[in-house]
């Protein structure tokens, strides 16, 4: 209980950190590594954008750091509330570039219902269909933030839960004994709570389903008396920090979330260097990199930016300036 209550003040803390930088301009303290020999972008002003958690924080500020190396000037619009903000941003232009996520375009900006199962076969369906509204997706990573259902070890082996299947059963067995904690934006989106529960045939009363910001779901689950479940993102350094299990998706039904670099098109066209110095990132990434450097932030109380930097130096890719 205690360690709950301690991270729980260190999550409120790093959300609003993570929006210490916004607006400012990413300090030209790094230099050339592996990428950005030559500083092919020297003279180029750039934005960069994320939403408002931390592993997107953290992947916007990998690609400002990778172009302020290069010889860009970066400014810095992380931490934006919500994905349609956020995406709204790249396909007007405010900003260049942010990592998005695969099932997020194809579902929630393109419109489809129906995700593909095959991950590469869906970031070809976003890649092609996003073109034409002035959006270029560069090559995906293997970093896939899908979404889970966890909770404490208390909580699950006291009902017996292992699979999503399990818990539709629990839910027609006894209503009352399913308490889900969400987020606010979870809650809503198709791909989310209103898609799973019917895909899975759940029966949850609405006065048990509670709402509230993501970081705080994660604290709310572990201590398991508000609520027996949480939706949690399969990358998140917490799901380990704080012993939860996570309940397998047996019907398949979350569609992949592969991170993957979302340009203004336009601003792509003008600086075609862009993609070199995001490809190498993104081969990179997988969901331990992730799960390990959003701990950094969520559980350590490391400042995002300089989580990615650290990484990006470790990797070689930049040096420190």
């Amino acid at each position: 209980m205690r360690r709950s209550a301690a991270l729980a003040v260190v999550g409120a803390l790093l959300l609003a950190g993570c929006g210490l930088h916004s607006g400012s301009v990413i300090p030209a303290d790094v230099a050339p590594g592996s990428l950005g020999q030559g500083r092919p972008l020297a003279g180029a002003d750039l934005t960069i954008a994320s939403k408002n958690f931390t592993e997107n924080v953290i992947l916007a500020e990998m690609i400002g750091l990778v172009w302020t190396a290069a010889g860009a000037t970066v400014t810095d619009r992380t931490n934006i509330s919500g994905s349609i903000g956020a995406r709204q941003a790249i396909v007007s232009g405010t900003a260049d570039a942010m990592y998005e996520y695969t099932g997020t375009g194809w579902i929630t900006y393109l419109g489809h219902t129906d995700p593909i199962t095959d991950p590469q076969q869906q970031w070809q369906a976003v890649h092609d269909a996003d073109l034409a509204n002035g959006v270029t997706w560069l090559p995906q990573s293997a970093l896939n933030d899908t979404y889970a259902f966890a909770g404490n070890a208390a909580n699950v082996a006291k009902h017996g839960l292992h699979t999503l299947s399990d818990l539709a059963e629990l839910s027609h067995r006894d209503p009352s004994a399913v308490s889900l904690c969400v987020d606010n934006e979870f809650s809503v989106r198709d791909d989310g709570l209103p898609g799973v529960t019917a895909a899975y045939g759940m029966t949850v009363p609405r006065s048990n389903i509670r709402t509230m910001d993501a970081g705080i779901v994660y604290t709310t689950v572990a201590d398991g008396s508000a609520c027996i479940l949480g939706d949690v993102y399969s990358t998140d350094g917490r799901i380990a920090a704080l012993g939860l299990s996570v309940l397998a998706d047996d019907r398949h039904y979350f569609p992949n979330y592969n991170a993957a670099p979302e340009l203004h098109s336009a601003t792509l066209a003008r600086y075609p260097v862009l993609a070199e110095l995001l490809d190498p990132i993104s081969a990179r990434l997988d969901n331990t990199v992730a799960q390990r450097l959003n701990s950094k932030v969520d559980v350590d109380g490391e400042d995002p930016r300089q989580v990615a930097r650290d990484w990006l130096i470790e990797q070689g890719f930049i040096t420190a300036g």
